[in-house]
C-alpha cells in the first residue's frame, strides 16, 4: 500500500492547501485531469473520501486532516533527508565516511585529514575506528565509504589499493634474555609466549603466518582489541607480541627488528566495487591513491 500512496502524497498535500483542484495542479505542474484522477484513485486505494467536494473547490473531510497531517510529515522527512544527500554530496561541505584501524588513529589518520584539508577544509568526516574484518561489513552495509584496512582485502565485490607497508617488531619486556640485541629472528622466540589480537583482527592473522613462517604455532597468553594495551601486558612480562610500531616509545619494553621472516604488514584502502563516489568520496579517494608509498612515516633502517 505504501508503495501506491507514495507518489500522490504531493498531489494530495497541494489539493488540501489550495482547496481548490484547478491551483494545485498549476502550483504542481500537472493538468488539472490528471490531479483529479489521482484524488480519486488515492480515495479508492484508502476506501476513505479525503474530501467534500463543491465544483472544483474541495474542503478535507475529518479523515482528510488525519490524513493530511501524516502526508505532511512524510513529505517533511522526505524532504530533510534530500536535503541531507544533497549536503553529503556537496563538492566543498559533504561528508565523507571513513574507517581506519585502530593503530592507525593516534597520528596517521589524524595527519592524513589534516593534510587533505589544506586543500578541501569544508569537507566532513565520519570516522569509525575498528578491526579489518569488522570494517569490511561496514563497507559492505553501505555504513562506510572508504575503509584503511590491513591486509589489503580481495573479494569480488571489494577494490583494493595497497598504499605502504609497515615493518613490524618484536617487542619484548626491557629484562628480557634478548632485550640486549638490536636485531632477532622471529625462530628465536618458538618458546615465548606471545600476547596478540584477537581472532579475525588482521593483525592476529599476520602473527599466525609469519611463526608458522618461521616454524612454530605460536603459545597464546592473551588475547586482546588494542596494540598498545599489547604493548603494556608485554612491559608486564605476561609475553611478548609482534606490533607495529608506537606513536610514542612506551617505557618498560624493548623493540626488535625481526630479520627473517620478513615482517612487514601492508596498509590499504578498500571501498564496494561499483559504488558512484560523490564529489567529497572522490577526492579523498584521489588523495589517498596520491600517498601510496608515503602513508606511513618510514622507520630508519635496522642497525647493524
Amino acid at each position: 500500500m505504501g508503495l501506491l500512496l507514495a507518489p500522490r502524497l504531493a498531489y494530495f498535500a497541494a489539493v488540501a492547501r489550495h482547496e481548490h483542484v484547478t491551483r494545485a495542479a498549476a502550483e504542481m505542474g500537472v493538468p488539472q485531469s490528471t490531479l483529479s484522477r489521482a484524488m480519486v484513485r488515492l480515495e479508492e486505494d484508502l476506501g476513505v473520501g479525503l474530501f467534500a467536494r463543491r465544483g472544483r473547490t474541495v474542503s478535507l473531510t475529518p479523515a482528510g486532516r488525519r490524513f493530511l497531517a501524516a502526508a505532511e510529515r512524510a513529505l517533511a522527512e522526505v524532504e530533510r533527508a534530500a536535503d541531507t544527500v544533497r549536503a553529503d554530496a556537496d563538492a566543498a561541505a559533504g561528508r565523507v565516511a571513513f574507517g581506519f584501524l585502530h593503530t592507525m588513529g593516534s597520528e596517521t589518520v589524524p595527519g592524513l585529514i589534516r593534510a587533505f584539508r589544506v586543500h578541501h577544509p569544508g569537507i566532513r568526516f565520519t570516522l569509525v575506528q575498528n578491526y579489518g574484518e569488522a570494517m569490511i561489513e561496514r563497507l559492505r552495509a553501505g555504513d562506510l565509504d572508504l575503509c584503511l584496512t590491513s591486509p589489503v582485502p580481495d573479494a569480488p565485490d571489494l577494490v583494493g589499493r595497497r598504499l605502504d607497508e609497515q615493518r613490524l617488531r618484536l617487542v619484548v619486556p626491557d629484562d628480557h634474555r634478548l632485550a640486549s640485541r638490536k636485531r632477532v629472528r622471529l625462530a628465536e622466540a618458538a618458546e615465548e609466549t606471545f600476547v596478540t589480537l584477537e581472532p579475525g583482527y588482521g593483525l592476529r592473522r599476520i602473527t599466525d603466518d609469519l611463526c608458522a613462517e618461521a616454524g612454530f604455532k605460536p603459545r597464546i597468553a592473551f588475547e586482546g582489541e588494542e596494540a598498545e594495551t599489547l604493548r603494556g601486558l608485554v612491559a608486564a612480562g605476561l609475553g611478548v607480541a609482534l606490533l607495529p610500531p608506537p606513536a610514542v616509545p612506551r617505557p618498560g619494553v624493548v623493540e626488535l627488528t625481526v630479520t627473517a621472516p620478513r615482517a612487514v604488514r601492508e596498509i590499504g584502502v578498500a571501498w564496494l566495487d561499483g559504488h558512484p563516489d560523490t564529489a567529497p568520496v572522490a577526492a579523498f579517494k584521489k588523495f589517498l591513491l596520491g600517498r601510496r608509498g608515503h602513508l606511513l612515516p618510514k622507520d630508519p633502517p635496522p642497525a647493524p
